[in-house]
């Protein structure tokens, strides 16, 4: 696994240059080099894995991927944007939405999905089962998306109201009833697992759950259900939806044999994103 360490990398991705040769016509043509590598952009953890397991797959195709470690929520969109890497398998599209609203000279789009990585609430101080207390403070991710997502599903709890539970832009404001007084406070997403010494519990994306050495499957207090609008993609350049090595990739990604390795490795944590055939 390489991990990605500068924002821009030396190499981009190539393409074939090739003549149209079609009797006098000098006309050239852009054509692209499927034996050339794409380079797709993850988090560390689940996402990881599982590309890891896509690359062997698609190995078998004659696709040649390499995986590329980003450790934020942030660099892997701006690399993709650059062309530093083909694609990116991190975020789900709620978040690329407000990505693309905060930079819209980024052309990039959904290609396919992928699964879904729940937001679950986690605690040191408390076990599965446990209410969380009347006063208690709880630590949501502190981007637009992932602290909506987390709002929702507290609401969807009955921990607290909000003006609209189907809005994904919920904010801290929309929070129209808060019975049990909770003190919510944001933190950077990748810093909330090293928070839960200091707060009653706190919203942690599976990635960093189960990096921080949590199971996603049995201890959270609360989880978030499959009917979630936060099913993960696969985002690329809107100029590779017509790159032919895409449908090779997603036929890779939703095959038979990945959804298996992801029932098998992730049971109750990572929930697949596409309907099986």
């Amino acid at each position: 696994m390489k991990k990605y360490m500068k924002l821009a990398l030396a190499a981009t991705l190539g393409l074939a240059i090739l003549a149209a040769g079609c009797g006098g016509d000098s006309k050239k043509e852009t054509k692209i080099d499927t034996s050339k590598p794409v380079k797709v952009g993850v988090n560390p953890g689940p996402h990881a894995q599982i590309m890891d397991n896509v690359v062997k797959l698609a190995a078998k195709k004659g696709l040649k991927i390499e995986s590329v470690e980003f450790s934020d929520f942030v660099t892997p969109n701006t690399a993709l944007a650059q062309g530093d890497i083909w694609a990116n398998c991190f975020q789900h599209e709620p978040f690329l939405n407000a990505t693309l609203k905060k930079e819209p000279k980024f052309d990039l789009v959904k290609a396919f999905n992928t699964a879904l990585f729940p937001i679950n609430i986690y605690s040191k101080k408390l076990k599965p089962g446990d209410k969380i207390p009347d006063g208690a403070t709880i630590a949501i991710p502190n981007d637009p998306t992932n602290g909506s997502r987390a709002i929702l599903m507290m609401a969807h709890a009955g921990l607290l109201k909000v003006k609209d539970i189907k809005n994904i832009s919920t904010t801290v404001q929309d929070i129209t009833e808060n019975p049990h007084n909770y003190k919510i406070i944001e933190l950077e997403a990748a810093a909330i697992p090293r928070s839960l010494d200091d707060v009653t519990a706190a919203a942690i994306n599976t990635t960093y759950a189960m990096n921080a050495g949590l199971n996603p499957a049995t201890d959270p207090l609360i989880r978030e259900t499959a009917d979630s609008f936060y099913v993960n993609i696969v985002a690329v350049r809107k100029g590779t939806l017509n790159d032919p090595r895409l449908k090779t990739f997603q036929e890779v990604y939703q095959s038979k044999e990945n959804a298996e390795f992801i029932k098998k490795n992730f049971p109750g944590s990572v929930q697949l994103g596409w309907k099986e055939k």
